[in-house]
């Protein structure tokens, strides 16, 4: 890879472990449900007046739009302000591949390797180990939140798998359409018009700049740079840059955020992340740009 390509993979990495501290900042100043619809609806206009269509079924867009913007990052919103601490959301959110793995293995029949099974099991004894120790002093339900949040990212990367894209970026965009006017629909019966129109109305500078970054640095920035390394040297050279994400976001978050990381949740991370690089040869098979996914978070 040519020094300035390599150079901006791991910027897109940084992008997106550093996604995690900003939503933490974000949600001080937005409701969980109402900020994943600014999120997207940010992400999506304008560009989506001139990118042109899909070229895929509706059908998976909005699948895709359903399962990965209002599930995947509803959920992670959700959780990240009941309490669950930004890194380690960054490092459970990539489970993923796990999911990915099993239900491309039920629904698509497309069947692991030894080595991916291996992988699994390592992962998910590290994730057993996160829930041990985060469980000892904080809720459990915005681990379990944070992990369902994964479920549907697997099965967005599943149906993305079934449109098969011919353009990521454009497609990303589209996807982007879908959640907001669902997730203003349920911020408004969940959380209340007038905190929705509280946090409307005081807009800081740090809620407009976490809005921004999460919109247009992680999706368009990071998407258009990943894509762009994904199509000049394939998925299995870039993939592997992704477990990045979870290195930045933990860092940045015990920098930014002086959140804590206990030997025990050290420990996890390092298998979690070693689980994911031998399952991630595995979610190439599923598509060329799927690890774009990753953390955008």
């Amino acid at each position: 890879m040519h020094p300035r390509h390599l150079l901006a993979a791991v910027l897109v990495a940084l992008i997106w472990g550093v996604n995690f501290v900003v939503i933490d900042i974000g949600l001080e100043s937005f409701p969980p449900f109402l900020f994943t619809a600014l999120r997207f609806a940010a992400a999506a206009l304008p560009a989506v007046l001139f990118i042109g269509r899909p070229q895929v079924r509706w059908r998976w867009v909005l699948a895709v739009g359903t399962a990965i913007g209002a599930f995947q990052f509803g959920l992670l919103f959700l959780a990240i302000h009941l309490g669950m601490p930004a890194g380690l959301s960054s490092l459970v959110i990539q489970t993923q591949a796990v999911f990915t793995m099993v239900f491309a293995a039920l629904l698509l029949g497309e069947r692991p390797g030894r080595r991916q099974v291996v992988g699994m099991v390592i992962a998910l004894a590290g994730i057993a180990l996160v829930a041990v120790d985060y469980g000892q002093a904080s809720p459990i339900l915005a681990f379990v939140l944070v992990l369902a949040g994964a479920v549907s990212w697997a099965l967005g990367n599943v149906a993305t798998r079934k449109a098969a894209p011919p353009d990521a970026f454009k497609f990303m965009v589209w996807v982007s359409v879908v959640p907001p006017l669902p997730m203003v629909g349920l911020s408004l019966l969940v959380e209340g018009p007038e905190q929705d129109l509280a946090a409307l109305s005081h807009l800081t500078v740090s809620a407009l700049f976490s809005l921004g970054y999460v919109a247009w640095l992680s999706t368009l920035v990071g998407y258009g740079l990943w894509g762009m390394l994904i199509r000049r040297y394939g998925a299995t050279v870039v993939a592997p840059y992704s477990l990045l994400v979870p290195v930045f976001g933990m860092s940045s978050s015990a920098l930014v955020l002086h959140e804590k990381m206990s030997g025990l949740s050290i420990a996890a991370a390092g298998l979690v992340i070693v689980g994911v690089a031998l399952t991630s040869a595995f979610g190439q098979k599923l598509t060329g740009w799927q690890p774009g996914f990753r953390a955008s978070r």
